[in-house]
């Protein structure tokens, strides 16, 4: 008899721990609807606020919530000038499953000044801007390693009540990180936009590619530096960019930034802001 329940011991370990061990994987698989818990999330990351995205998703059944407070917008071209106002310019993102999330962009307010350079006439024009569909899909990296990767296409639809002019936009964005010794982060991306060209309806593809190395400073306060291109693939124009940007750990799942994007040539914008981002 003893001899016949050790054998039933290992029958029934052979046959039912690879069901319950199933019912434990699957019990991994969070989703929106089954979100990961708190102690097993991984350490907040955001997409500002420099240009460059990460790669990085926010966890299944979760949102990050992004903002800027205040973004002011400078732009020259031949012909005009223009300086844009944009509060509460935030991107919501929610995770859906481990590797996926989704992001809606939006434009609270913005106040638009256009001034044009022949006449000196101006006109002002303010309300709510446009809306922007993001769905980021991380390929490599997302739970560990020192290399990610992600791709993150996009639609920005033409809701903007301050800005007549406003088309369809739409593009693709590859965003890539790797992380180095010393807790030296070096993020970079390639971007191809599909985007309206600036003093008429017209529209025009663009390339962009950046380069952003991070650290941090003292406690709780990172420093990034970054430097990007746009290439305008219908005017042959290129746009350089040297960027500045602290980030500041409030709180585990808060944090406060400010920094400045800077357009080299005359035609290139040149952006100031402060901003936040929060995590649930």
């Amino acid at each position: 008899m003893k001899n016949n329940h050790k054998l039933f011991k290992v029958i029934f370990g052979v046959l039912v721990m690879p069901v319950v061990c199933y019912g434990q994987q699957e019990a991994q698989n969070y989703s929106l609807f089954n979100p990961v818990p708190h102690s097993l999330m991984r350490e907040m990351e955001t997409d500002r606020p420099d240009v460059t995205e990460s790669p990085y998703t926010v966890d299944a059944g979760h949102f990050q919530y992004e903002t800027d407070f205040v973004r002011l917008v400078k732009e020259k071209s031949e012909e005009q000038k223009t300086n844009t106002l944009l509060l509460n310019q935030a991107n919501i993102k929610i995770g859906l499953t481990k590797s996926t999330a989704i992001q809606i962009g939006f434009q609270t307010y913005g106040r638009q000044k256009e001034t044009d350079i022949v006449s000196g006439s101006t006109e002002t024009t303010h309300g709510f801007g446009d809306v922007t569909l993001r769905i980021k899909q991380n390929l490599i990296g997302n739970d560990q390693g020192n290399f990610a990767l992600a791709l993150l296409p996009y639609k920005k639809l033409p809701t903007s009540t301050y800005d007549v002019t406003s088309r369809l936009e739409v593009g693709l964005i590859v965003p890539m990180l790797y992380k180095l010794p010393g807790e030296w982060n070096l993020g970079f991306q390639v971007e191809v936009d599909r985007l309206k060209d600036k003093d008429q309806q017209s529209m025009h593809t663009e390339f962009l590619q950046t380069l952003a190395l991070s650290h941090q400073l003292i406690k709780n306060i990172d420093g990034i530096v970054e430097t990007y291109y746009t290439y305008d693939l219908k005017a042959h124009e290129l746009s350089n960019y040297l960027n500045a940007a602290i980030q500041i750990e409030v709180a585990k799942d808060f944090k406060l930034d400010a920094g400045v994007n800077y357009g080299i040539q005359h035609h290139a914008e040149k952006n100031y802001f402060v901003g936040a981002s929060y995590r649930h």
